[in-house]
């Protein structure tokens, strides 16, 4: 703007050298109109030379032959000297990525992308217009991220990079905020867009990612297979224990079987034992002694001696088959049972 400012005043010199070499020269036209026009844009060269615009979002550092003056301007157009400058620090937010390449704990190289959003201090702009200028990023930002980056990323392993990138972007980001807040610079936000590791190492964590997917497999089936063996096992155990429980209930169905045979048997022999004795005690009486009803009796013991077993077709109610079958109805053998009046004279029988 100074050049502008010498212009006009060149300008101006030569509007007034004009005025009075035509006021020589006689010619009042030319006197007049020629050095108006070069005194009117002199002056607005001069005007023009003293305009200064600060963009939307930037502070204007006044600076008077190199000098920082101490006053700043907001945004907006300011007249000043023509002999000042004014120098616009822009205090937006600004975006910067990173590309650096450090190691793990382990000596692994691993190549990241650090991204930061930051934006200077407003009012702290003349301030770092003087002790840094206007390349603060290149002196200050840049050196400070790959310094925490750096620094951040050797306490770990690679492996253990690779589970825990959300923490580690916090923990540069914190360590960047207190570095940069010295220098008037405000962290915005930080993270880590870009984590790559060498092929060696990428290859190696898959495959140990896949030996860990197989032995997760290989336990999940062992654990299926226990599932099901306990599971037959319990099967098996139920099946033995319902087999022993009817087993149990046979064995002592079986028994009751035997006992109420044996009871049959007993109350069977009682019967016979009876009759016997019945029998023992008529043929011991004198023969002259004996009644009807102890004929009767000796009739049907010798009857069922010799029966064997084939029922009649046919039979009458007086005759001796009947009288044996009302004396097995009625349980007395050596009883007489004589029969109703009104019995059918004869009963068919199914053979």
């Amino acid at each position: 703007m100074i050049v502008l400012f010498v212009l006009a005043i060149l300008l101006f010199v030569a509007a007034l050298v004009l005025i009075f070499s035509l006021k020589k020269m006689n010619k009042p036209l030319l006197r007049g109109l020629l050095p108006t026009l070069l005194l009117v844009f002199s002056v607005l060269l001069a005007l023009v030379s003293c305009l200064r615009t600060v963009p939307t979002g930037h502070t204007g550092i006044v600076t008077t032959f190199g000098k920082v003056e101490d006053i700043t301007y907001e945004a907006g157009v300011h007249f000043c000297a023509p002999w000042q400058e004014v120098v616009n620090m822009d205090n937006r937010n600004q975006k910067a990525s990173v590309p650096l390449s450090c190691f793990s704990s382990d000596i692994q190289e691993v190549s990241v992308t650090y991204t930061i959003n930051y934006q200077i201090s407003k009012a702290n702009a003349q301030t770092i217009y003087k002790e840094i200028g206007i390349s603060y990023y290149d002196v200050i930002i840049a050196p400070r991220i790959q310094e925490a980056v750096k620094s951040e990323f050797a306490k770990y392993t690679a492996e253990e990079l690779l589970n825990m990138r959300s923490k580690l972007s916090g923990d540069i980001r914190d360590l960047l905020t207190t570095q940069l807040a010295a220098y008037n610079v405000l962290v915005i936000d930080a993270s880590i867009e870009d984590l790559d590791f060498s092929d060696t190492f990428t290859d190696a964590v898959e495959a140990k990612q896949v030996a860990e997917q197989k032995s997760k497999q290989a336990k999940i089936e062992q654990e299926q297979k226990n599932m099901e063996a306990a599971a037959a096992a319990e099967r098996a155990q139920i099946e033995a224990e319902a087999e022993a429980a009817v087993a149990k209930i046979a064995a002592e169905a079986e028994l009751e079987v035997v006992k109420i045979q044996a009871d049959a048997a007993e109350y069977a022999g009682q019967k016979d034992a009876a009759v016997i004795g019945q029998v023992r005690d008529i043929l011991a009486k004198d023969p002259e002694n004996l009644d009807n009803d102890d004929f009767h009796t000796l009739m049907l013991y010798y009857y069922i001696l010799q029966w064997d077993g084939t029922l009649p077709e046919t039979y009458f109610s007086n005759s001796d088959f009947y009288s044996f079958l009302a004396a097995l109805g009625t349980g007395a053998v050596g009883g007489t049972t004589p029969p109703a009046e009104n019995a059918p004279a004869e009963t068919p029988v199914a053979p």
